[in-house]
């Protein structure tokens, strides 16, 4: 099948010389051109995502008018067409050439997209899109993926990625497009001209930063906290800084080196604040001036890490676990008129640790599915009914929402939060990690883990289905020495009890994620990612102590790694 694709495209006589150069380059590679052709490249529930170069399963301007064609098709069933799409990227290889791919193959079904002049952060394109009150948005970026990997991110009239309804009719107008290679474009300069292609910049910018300033919850703190900020090569920059900046912080030192878009991001090994190595330029300059507080955010500013001295000046990172709580405490402790019907949400793979901050403030957790997608569509919900108010909402993968304007995570919103709790606690005396611990004294010791499988190609996918149906039909009963008490299988949304066998149903959408619950407040979550050839394994703990929580959790994590290496 996949050899009559190569064909195909081979002998489109119209083929993008760049494209068909490198097709040419891999023709004697049968791996290389199996890899680009034997399926197309798929589009999720949250866009597409992939590698760079030709072929079916490759991101390139042909399958991003794909895409653009399936939206194009959306957009018009919905009957919203004279609204229009806002369309943002970020600072990878052909992002800005696909804004316009996107941009053209819109045009050419007579609707107006609004496209910014030059890279702007995701959360901007969400606000974007309620903003303008356009039909739908799209930011060009694969988040926080290695170099090679460009993707599409599609976002419907709230500002927020489309949920499982909505994604469900996008797919199948996308699915319909037949010949990718052939999908209609208009002429860049015709639809600039009829108003079709509007270049949008500073006035979003402005609009967006005013509502920035709701993230402040006392302006009044004394601000004097020296900031290390590393936008990590990608969109964050001028954002982050002039949000910071008005918000009272005039101690803000960026890390120049890592300041400039840059799509091979050439100073980290990822440019993703989950990991360490991420912040190793930024700790460099945070010992050099003594800053209390270093801040990373990744590509496309949608996700943001904090670190913090220890009593040794060593610059410890905080997990997104970690440094949501200390959000949401702060939140919850210092909100005035905090609101009875109170709400915060988080997914089914994030902390226990929140939900307890949550309780102790008689505010309610809402649990989604992972994906920030979930959390933007029960924010709309409940806007819609009045049920909840919206006080926070955030993930364990370093994703934040504090005020609702953006229906994404948000890192600017974050990066000026965190900042604010990071002074708060320097005028008592305190550094984040002290406030941290007293989280912990006072809730317990939570702690997690995060065990993350690569695994490319086809064979990779078939092995991560292998592994999937091995633990969903497995009698596991015992967990690195913790009884199972529950399993709760997303994919048949029921949750079946170990002891007595009884089951119940779940009330989220289907997905693709086992979690076993465990005695003493234990539990571990196994799910393939959504927008990598990886699956992930996630743990959690709860006990009365640092090192017994450590001692857990990998007990947890070696249990699990047995099994899976004999899948492998």
């Amino acid at each position: 099948m996949w050899k009559k694709e190569f064909e195909r495209w081979k002998a489109f006589t119209s083929l993008d010389g760049k494209l068909s150069e490198e097709l040419r380059e891999i023709e004697q590679d049968e791996q290389s051109l199996e890899d680009a052709f034997y399926k197309d490249l798929e589009f999720g529930t949250g866009g597409m995502r992939g590698k760079l170069g030709p072929g079916t399963n490759r991101m390139n301007i042909y399958t991003i008018r794909k895409a653009a064609e399936g939206l194009a098709t959306y957009v018009n069933d919905q009957g919203l067409s004279k609204r229009g799409v806002a369309i943002a990227y970020d600072s990878r290889y052909m992002s800005k050439e696909f804004a316009v791919e996107t941009a053209k193959v819109l045009g050419a079904h007579g609707i107006p997209s609004y496209v910014f002049t030059s890279l702007r952060p995701t959360p901007e394109l969400s606000f974007a899109v309620r903003h303008l009150q356009t039909a739908a948005g799209v930011v060009v970026t694969a988040s926080h993926n290695p170099p090679e990997y460009n993707g599409f991110k599609a976002y419907n009239e709230d500002g927020g990625q489309l949920p499982p309804k909505q994604a469900s009719s996008m797919i199948n107008f996308v699915n319909k497009v037949e010949d990718e290679l052939n999908v209609e474009v208009a002429d860049q300069e015709e639809i600039e001209k009829s108003g079709l292609l509007n270049w949008i910049d500073e006035e979003i910018d402005q609009a967006y930063l005013e509502k920035l300033k709701t993230v402040t919850i006392q302006p009044e703190i004394d601000k004097d906290i020296s900031l290390v900020f590393t936008p990590l090569h990608g969109t964050a920059r001028d954002l982050v800084e002039k949000g910071l900046k008005q918000s009272g912080f005039s101690s803000v030192h960026v890390v120049e080196e890592q300041a400039t878009p840059d799509p091979e991001f050439s100073t980290v090994e990822s440019p993703n604040p989950e990991e360490h190595q991420a912040f190793a330029v930024a700790i460099d300059q945070g010992k050099a001036i003594g800053a209390d507080l270093l801040l990373a955010t990744d590509p496309d500013a949608d996700r943001m890490g904090a670190a913090v001295p220890n009593e040794d000046g060593e610059y410890v990172v905080l997990t997104g676990n970690q440094t949501g709580a200390l959000m949401l405490d702060y939140i919850l402790e210092h909100t005035p008129d905090l609101p009875d019907n109170g709400l915060m949400i988080k997914t089914i793979v994030t902390s226990e640790f929140g939900r307890v901050i949550a309780d102790a403030h008689n505010t309610k957790t809402l649990d989604t599915l992972t994906g920030f997608k979930f959390i933007g569509e029960k924010i709309r919900e409940y806007e819609e009914t009045g049920e909840y108010s919206f006080l926070f909402g955030y993930e364990e993968s370093y994703g934040y929402l504090v005020k609702d304007f953006a229906r994404d995570k948000d890192a600017v919103q974050a990066a000026v939060l965190i900042a604010e709790v990071g002074a708060y606690w320097k005028n008592q005396g305190k550094t984040l990690l002290d406030a941290l611990n007293g989280l912990y004294e006072k809730h317990g010791f939570f702690l997690e883990d995060l065990l993350s499988v690569k695994l490319e190609g086809k064979s990779g996918a078939d092995t991560i289905d292998k592994i999937m149906d091995d633990f969903r039909g497995a009698d596991i009963t015992e967990v690195g020495g913790k009884k199972v008490l529950a399993v709760e299988d997303y994919s048949a949304t029921t949750r079946r009890y170990i002891q007595d066998g009884r089951t119940e149903e779940i009330d989220l959408p289907t997905s693709n994620v086992l979690k076993f619950i465990l005695e003493d407040d234990c539990w571990f979550c196994l799910r393939p990612s959504g927008t990598e050839p990886k699956i992930k394994f996630y743990f959690g703990v709860k006990t009365d102590s640092k090192k017994a929580s450590e001692e857990l959790i990998e007990s947890l994590k070696t249990t699990v790694n047995e099994r899976l290496h004999v899948l492998i």
